[in-house]
């Protein structure tokens, strides 16, 4: 039979642990972060997307002109 009271005295001294206060905490005090972290990755991939694609290839770096020279004023 005591290890009925035993279990209750626990019970009553974790209670607090459930208290809305106590759960969820760092979600309630940082609403936005979560949208925030998933709309940062998403971008991230998209730019590694996009510099995959439209990296220029090394070979026309090379041979590019510069304006500058061409104009004689």
């Amino acid at each position: 039979m005591s290890g009925k009271h035993t279990g209750e005295f626990f019970r009553r001294r974790d209670e607090w642990r459930k208290h809305p206060m106590m759960t969820n905490q760092l979600r309630h005090a940082t609403p936005g972060l979560g949208i925030a972290i998933v709309a940062f990755g998403v971008y991230l991939v998209g730019e590694q997307l996009y510099n995959r694609i439209y990296a220029p290839s090394s070979h026309s770096l090379s041979h590019s002109t510069s304006p500058s020279g061409s104009h004689s004023g």
